[in-house]
């Protein structure tokens, strides 16, 4: 089987397995930036950076296509578009709460399941990122914060 009838077949499986299609997909995605439009904690990080809302939802339906569905649609480099935001483990926890509200309001419970494993895993990679990038090297369990915090897994 070459690498493109294999990954159909993933494809199909999961989509049998979750629901998850593009218009799911693209439900998610336009549902859950609503949110992160109107959001105290995020909507400023987003505002700041982007004015036409339309082609980074458009990305990001590649994006979560190519994550969910191994559809390849998404070839950019999400880590290097996050490594200079003033984000720290605060902002991921809300962009994961934010995440997995949106999904289990539109979603099937298999699908949100999908769906949150793969965000929680996109979430700590940008977060170890992100502290990497500041100098900061982060143990397991510790978390990326940029102002000071009395929680216990906090690494300034």
């Amino acid at each position: 089987m070459d690498p493109r009838e294999r990954r159909a077949r993933i494809t199909a499986e999961i989509v049998t397995r979750t629901g998850i299609d593009e218009d799911l997909i693209e439900r998610v995605v336009r549902t859950f930036y609503a949110k992160i439009r109107k959001d105290d904690v995020l909507g400023p990080v987003f505002d700041a950076r982007i004015s036409d809302w339309e082609p980074h939802l458009q990305r990001m339906c590649a994006f979560w296509s190519s994550v969910a569905l191994l559809s390849g649609r998404y070839s950019g480099r999400p880590m290097e578009k996050h490594l200079a935001l003033p984000v720290d483990a605060d902002h991921f926890d809300r962009w994961l709460a934010l995440f997995e509200e949106t999904v289990h309001e539109v979603c099937t419970p298999a699908a949100a399941e999908h769906f949150v494993e793969r965000a929680r895993n996109i979430a700590q990679s940008l977060e170890l990122g992100i502290a990497g990038q500041n100098g900061v090297l982060l143990m397991k369990g510790e978390r990326y914060r940029t102002r000071p915090s009395d929680q216990p897994d906090a690494v300034q």
